[in-house]
């Protein structure tokens, strides 16, 4: 189940370090997407906590690294997390610590800090709703040996994925797509990269949509 990726403690005792964190604080930047269409640098957690109050986060995968030192063998927790708002935007991150929930914060910090905005819409021939309910059109991302293409589907078929795809695609806010997958998908961390690259790539294409805009 999806919980609150919303960190309440350190958003209320958050002084903003960077130029796009204080302009965010002062009212001069008033939603998530204004950060990515004026190009800006993401460098802060709390901007994504402050402009996405309803952002939740999902763990993909949980696993324990060991690394041999002199001392002898030092196990740690390594953790696969997704953020979105099920609403366009969507990231995912990993974080390795000896305690549990420090792995966790890690991972939450590292998703947010690589969230990005998707664009959906109703791409499949067969069904032409005009709905944002899918992807515009096929798109392909690659991460590591993993390689996955998303293609649009009609309404109600649902989401036609893995289960960390669909996660994904879920918490990205859509509700219906094919995927095709090649590659080792059991590595949860290039799985999922590979899955958002492929959201990121929605906006490699400028569509007739974007011409209106114009």
């Amino acid at each position: 189940m999806p919980m609150s990726a919303i960190d309440k403690e350190a958003l209320e005792t958050w002084v903003p370090r960077t130029r796009v964190g204080k302009m965010v604080v002062e009212g001069k930047i008033t939603s998530l997407r204004e950060i990515f269409d004026r190009n800006l640098p993401l460098l802060e957690p709390e901007i994504v906590d402050y402009l996405l109050p309803d952002l939740q986060y999902e763990r993909l995968g949980i696993g324990i690294v060991q690394k041999v030192t002199d001392a002898g063998r030092r196990s740690r927790f390594r953790i696969v997390v997704v953020v979105g708002n099920g609403n366009g935007f969507v990231g995912v991150g990993s974080g390795k610590a000896r305690q549990y929930l420090e792995a966790l914060r890690k991972a939450l910090r590292n998703a947010k800090l690589n969230i990005t905005p998707i664009r959906r819409g109703c791409g499949s021939w067969e069904c032409r709703c005009g709905e944002p309910h899918s992807v515009p059109f096929t798109v392909m991302g690659k991460s590591g040996s993993v390689r996955v293409i998303i293609k649009p589907a009609p309404r109600g078929t649902g989401l036609v994925a893995g289960d960390v795809a669909k996660t994904i695609l879920r918490m990205a806010g859509i509700e219906d797509a094919w995927t095709q997958t090649f590659g080792e998908t059991r590595t949860t961390l290039n799985f999922a990269k590979a899955v958002v690259n492929a959201l990121r790539n929605t906006y490699k294409f400028v569509t007739p949509v974007d011409w209106l805009k114009a």
